[in-house]
């Protein structure tokens, strides 16, 4: 069976069936979730293929926080456009430093307890520590293409839609070169198939935006890129075909292709209402996208990612249609990785992008092993983490980055999202029941 080929065992997708049956018994608002309901509002295959292999007789497997419905999933700070992240809780970052333990020296950290958005607590350590983002900028290519998209059809949601869902793009050269796989199925296919993006693979502009969000396509990032840039560029003469777009990157002067990438990628940040200065992806995330675009440097501190999150929450990331599409696309519902594997989260949805790069240099008895480095070893990790099982409800952001040597960065993160998860439960503790006693 095709879904014996997704890359979970047997037993997985067994135990999934099982726990969809009780969900649905259980709440029966709730549907399979997003992006699992989604195909219909996207035209995002893998979607569908997921959908029917959850129905399928030997079931599938999703932790419960990932089962929300398209419906459920919103903004949570949209009734308080005024927040401000508060001053530094001393007493909660002392408490976060000592779960950082050891390490704490490589970390850059940053916690905001919005359990009650009226009375939110924040707590750092290091927040202004700056660090490479790596993957995580996909996250500012998304806001760079949601505000082209936004500037070409400022009232006219319909048209945005339009866009995303009929606009076809296929791979170019500025796919070269990634390994990253992601999904590929049709209808009627009994595997999804799951490879590198090639040149000539085309699909829908959500489709592209998933790819480059879910599986981290660096490939999908710098074609997501590539048409921000075109969209910005034509406006609502978009989409263009692939002549124009080449001729557009071929005759183009290398001075104006770059402040074309600046405006994308910083001036929509700058309008909403963050600062570029200490959040930045600086280029394509290809080899051929970096040749023939010219780009910079990329940093980002845990402070500035925080300051994304709020505006995504507060529908003031391009504007809400917006904040609430980059959620959606945020939502973790296939295999965890990383921070989010924490089994502590199981039950809550986690709106989640992380990113590494690691490298290895010389060093008498050590090994270079994958997310280890001895040079340098960042692993970054932003995440909306919203219970749905616990009483009170647990929400909270928080952004860890890390740059800690010779240490599976994987496993450190993991451990750690289960230590902030038990501290933000310590916080928030369940409200005692009385107790009658009877003779």
């Amino acid at each position: 069976m095709w879904f014996l080929r997704t890359g979970f065992p047997l037993f997985f997708w067994r135990r999934l069936l099982v726990l969809v049956a009780l969900i649905v018994l259980a709440f029966p608002r709730l549907s399979i979730g997003y992006p699992l309901d989604g195909y219909e509002d996207t035209g995002i295959v893998r979607l569908e293929a997921y959908r029917i292999a959850q129905q399928s007789s030997d079931g599938g497997v999703l932790p419960f926080g990932a089962m929300l419905a398209t419906r459920s999933i919103g903004l949570s700070l949209t009734d308080f456009p005024d927040f401000e992240i508060p001053a530094v809780d001393e007493e909660f970052s002392a408490d976060l430093v000592e779960v950082l333990g050891e390490d704490a020296g490589g970390y850059g950290v940053a916690v905001l307890d919005l359990t009650d958005p009226a009375e939110p607590v924040y707590a750092a350590h290091q927040p202004d520590r700056q660090m490479h983002p790596a993957s995580v900028g996909k996250v500012l290519v998304a806001v760079g293409f949601f505000q082209a998209l936004a500037d070409a059809y400022p009232g006219d949601l319909s048209a945005r839609q339009r866009i995303l869902n009929d606009t076809i793009v296929t791979a170019d050269r500025f796919i070269r070169r990634d390994h990253h796989e992601v999904p590929f199925w049709e209808f009627g296919d009994e595997v999804i198939e799951r490879r590198p993006i090639v040149e000539g693979d085309a699909a829908n502009l959500w489709t592209w935006l998933d790819w480059m969000m879910s599986p981290s396509s660096n490939a999908a990032g710098s074609i997501v890129l590539q048409q921000a840039m075109l969209l910005q560029h034509f406006g609502k003469t978009y989409p263009v075909s692939a002549k124009q777009g080449a001729a557009y990157f071929a005759e183009t002067s290398p001075t104006r292709l770059r402040a074309d990438l600046v405006s994308v990628l910083q001036d929509s940040l700058r309008r909403s209402g963050l600062n570029p200065g200490r959040l930045r992806q600086g280029s394509f995330f290809t080899r051929e996208g970096r040749a023939r675009v010219p780009g910079g440097k990329s940093w980002a501190s845990s402070r500035a990612w925080m300051d994304l999150l709020v505006a995504m929450e507060k529908g003031q990331l391009v504007d809400p249609w917006s904040s609430a599409q980059i959620k959606k696309l945020l939502y973790l519902t296939e295999q965890r990785i990383r921070y989010a594997s924490a089994s502590a989260l199981d039950g809550a949805a986690v709106f989640y992008k992380s990113g590494s790069l690691y490298k290895c240099r010389p060093e008498k008895g050590f090994v270079c092993r994958n997310y280890q480095g001895n040079q340098w070893n960042f692993m970054n990790s932003i995440a909306v983490v919203e219970s749905i099982r616990r009483f009170p409800k647990l929400r909270y952001v928080v952004v860890v980055n890390s740059n800690v040597l010779r240490k599976n960065a994987v496993e450190e993160h993991r451990a750690l999202a289960a230590r902030i998860h038990r501290l933000l439960e310590e916080r928030h503790p369940p409200p005692q029941v009385p107790v009658s006693i009877v003779d």
